[in-house]
């Protein structure tokens, strides 16, 4: 059967940077300790995606629609991993920006004024700093093993509750009714609601068991 958008997949991936060969990411507790990758306080196990939402890479997203159950190898090009480089994202700021005692030294990761970046050099009381995904302007190799099609409805709100809050989150489904334990803010509830309700077209009524946070 020709996966399509909004199936829901179980999947394991080896993710690399095509230039070396490099692993960024792994599902695999297996082979990320094959690889020596291995930490252990990291969760290893398959994910599933909710297809044409873009939950992982925009490029394999796509590139998993109307392919089988089986392993591939699919190649992403930069534009459709993390983008391209932005060389106006490359900044040089002067050191006096960090916190006192703070030195910074090359691959240092920063975070300035909210925003993630990498130092790339230091000269003369400033610092460049590459404020790019670290992954911008890469070609990427995914090593995908699509395990199967989740047809489950409980299952199904699950793994996008946890995709989406981080952390697994106790659910029940009852005549098309889902009860869904869980204290959140008024704001992010109608987010999950239009989320849950457009994936999981099914589920037709949506009960949160706890009494939404107000937002401040």
């Amino acid at each position: 059967m020709k996966l399509k958008k909004n199936d829901f997949i179980e999947i394991d991936y080896v993710g690399r940077i095509k230039d070396d060969n490099k692993i960024f990411d792994v599902t695999s507790e297996e082979v990320a300790k094959r690889e020596n990758l291995y930490h252990k306080e990291h969760k290893y196990k398959p994910i599933i995606i909710c297809l044409g939402f873009n939950d992982i890479i925009k490029g394999l997203d796509e590139e998993l629609i109307n392919k089988d159950l089986g392993k591939y190898v699919i190649e992403i090009q930069a534009e459709k991993a993390f983008g391209k480089k932005t060389y106006s994202l490359i900044k040089l700021v002067p050191n006096s920006i960090f916190k006192e005692g703070l030195r910074p030294f090359p691959g240092m990761q920063v975070n300035i004024e909210g925003l993630m970046g990498t130092v790339r050099s230091i000269s003369g009381g400033r610092s460049l700093i590459d404020f790019n995904h670290p992954l911008a302007g890469k070609d990427l190799i995914y090593e995908v093993e699509i395990k199967r099609i989740v047809t489950n409805t409980e299952e199904k709100l699950k793994s996008l509750l946890e995709l989406k809050l981080g952390n697994e989150v106790e659910v029940s489904i009852s005549d098309n009714k889902a009860v869904i334990k869980l204290e959140i803010k008024q704001d992010l509830k109608k987010i999950l609601e239009g989320e849950i309700k457009t994936r999981i077209p099914e589920i037709k009524e949506i009960v949160f068991e706890k009494q939404p946070l107000e937002n401040k």
